[in-house]
């Protein structure tokens, strides 16, 4: 197999590499069609959720580096998302002004929020789960 040449920057597709010392590329995750804004871990640590512009959220399963729910309903760029406290919801917040909730076990859309006017930037829950607080374009 030729090799490849050295470009100066470290090759960070290569499982098992490194491009910093003392860590180690487990997975590389792959499916959405747009860019990735943010990633969340679930407060257990065994999967992540990545919000898109390509209007979707996955759900992967880390220790696998697989794919086990996609959260398609956003009619806007997926910005943000925050797990709940106990893991079993998710809340994300869009391009298209909307709050949206979801089932992560079964990949199901709860309830959709509005109210903002303009683009909404980030979202969090509180610490016992009973609240939700965004971050929005129009203060």
């Amino acid at each position: 197999m030729p090799k490849k040449p050295d470009t100066g920057t470290p090759d960070f597709t290569e499982i098992g590499g490194s491009p910093v010392p003392g860590l180690t590329l487990r997975h590389v995750l792959r499916g959405h069609t747009g860019g990735i804004t943010r990633i969340a871990w679930s407060p257990d640590g065994k999967y992540l959720a990545s919000p898109s512009s390509d209007k979707t959220i996955r759900i992967w399963d880390v220790s696998e580096g697989e794919c086990v729910g996609t959260l398609i309903g956003h009619d806007g760029q997926v910005n943000c998302i925050a797990w709940s406290p106990d893991g079993q919801l998710l809340a994300s917040v869009s391009f298209d002004k909307t709050i949206r909730l979801w089932n992560v076990s079964n990949s199901k859309h709860l309830l959709t929020a509005k109210g903002h006017t303009d683009l909404i930037w980030s979202i969090a829950w509180s610490p016992d789960g009973q609240y939700l607080a965004t971050g929005s374009k129009d203060k």
